[in-house]
């Protein structure tokens, strides 16, 4: 069984796309609040276990419900330093701040929020179905409705049914090392389609300083940053962009695929700044390994082609994709815009 689990890793494939996009940006690190710090440990201090060496039993050191090891069958590569956090944090080059609380909250004052009396689920609708999956979001006009959860204003109960990414990990995951992508990211139990199953969480930062940290990636250098824009109705386009590089949670160990199991959907609890939720795609399999779209093309309807060439005539390299699915685009998605040169010398 060992075997064929590191067989089907090699087939699965990839790590950080050359700019992973849902639509996508950093700096020197400002000063953050103290979080735990995860440690490079290398495979001689660390215990076997199976045909790896478990590098730490929780990545994200209790912060989250549940514990998330890490193991490494591969090789002798330690986990780089990273401060764990399990929502988004400030960072530099962006005015809003992710942990303030700006939207308004229910009175219910049941355990579980009524679509005939909750403000929530009157403004925005209701996400989730009785079993916890997101429902099909999509109206007439082929967009999907923005998804609110009650928050830290509502009088609802915790138990509410419309707090679900707010509540964290239910599903027991695990990061592990692959044979050509680097880290990523499985689940040891099934997952049922719809279910919520992590947060791509890190730093919050500005175009400029997206555009700054990218250009100064070198080309073995793995990216992090993603691009979400939100095109409303009103032809207006919301832009954010999260860096888990130094500080973030499990959901910077999940590599792209061309025929992912995950999909990333953009959801507001407390702050009009969305969290990154990335709900089940199908029913996915236990000991099968996680993975998104990076270019945000999945169960979306029409998206803007970023591969153009930037200003000057200069084109990076796209990186090989190793995801091994049947329809496999040979290359990492790639997101232009953070790499044009009339924006470095803004930057300048």
């Amino acid at each position: 069984r060992e075997r064929e689990r590191e067989e089907g890793r090699e087939e699965r494939g990839e790590r950080r796309a050359q700019d992973p996009s849902e639509e996508l940006e950093s700096a020197p690190l400002p000063l953050l609040p103290r979080l735990p710090l995860l440690s490079a440990m290398t495979a001689s201090s660390s215990r076997a276990i199976g045909s790896g060496q478990v590098l730490s039993s929780d990545i994200c050191c209790g912060l989250e419900n549940l514990p998330v090891p890490v193991i490494n069958g591969v090789d002798d590569e330690g986990l780089p330093p990273v401060q764990y956090s399990p929502e988004n944090v400030a960072g530099p080059g962006e005015d809003l701040d992710p942990t303030e609380i700006n939207l308004p909250g229910c009175d219910c004052l049941t355990a579980s929020c009524k679509a005939d009396t909750c403000t929530c689920l009157q403004s925005f609708k209701g996400a989730y179905d009785e079993s916890m999956c997101l429902v099909d979001l999509k109206d007439k006009t082929s967009y999907s409705r923005p998804v609110f959860e009650c928050n830290i204003m509502c009088k609802c109960s915790e138990a509410c049914k419309n707090r679900l990414v707010q509540n964290g990990l239910v599903f027991k995951l695990q990061v592990f090392r692959t044979l050509m992508k680097g880290w990523g990211l499985w689940t040891q139990e099934p997952i049922t389609k719809g279910r919520f199953v992590c947060e791509y969480g890190g730093e919050i930062i500005g175009f400029l300083e997206a555009s700054r940290r990218i250009q100064c990636q070198n080309t073995g250098d793995m990216n992090y940053i993603i691009a979400l824009r939100e095109h409303l109705s009103t032809g207006e386009i919301l832009q954010i962009f999260v860096d888990p590089t130094h500080t973030g949670n499990v959901g910077r160990f999940l590599n792209h695929s061309c025929d992912p199991n995950l999909y990333m959907v953009p959801v507001r609890v407390n702050s009009m700044i969305p969290r990154l939720a990335l709900f089940a795609a199908r029913d996915i399999a236990a000991d099968e390994e996680l993975s998104y779209d990076y270019s945000g093309r999945f169960n979306s309807f029409v998206k803007e082609d970023r591969t153009e060439e930037v200003t000057g005539g200069q084109t990076p390299s796209l990186k090989p994709c190793y995801c091994g699915a049947r329809t496999c685009n040979g290359s990492l998605p790639f997101d232009s815009s953070l790499y044009n040169l009339k924006d470095k010398l803004t930057l300048t």
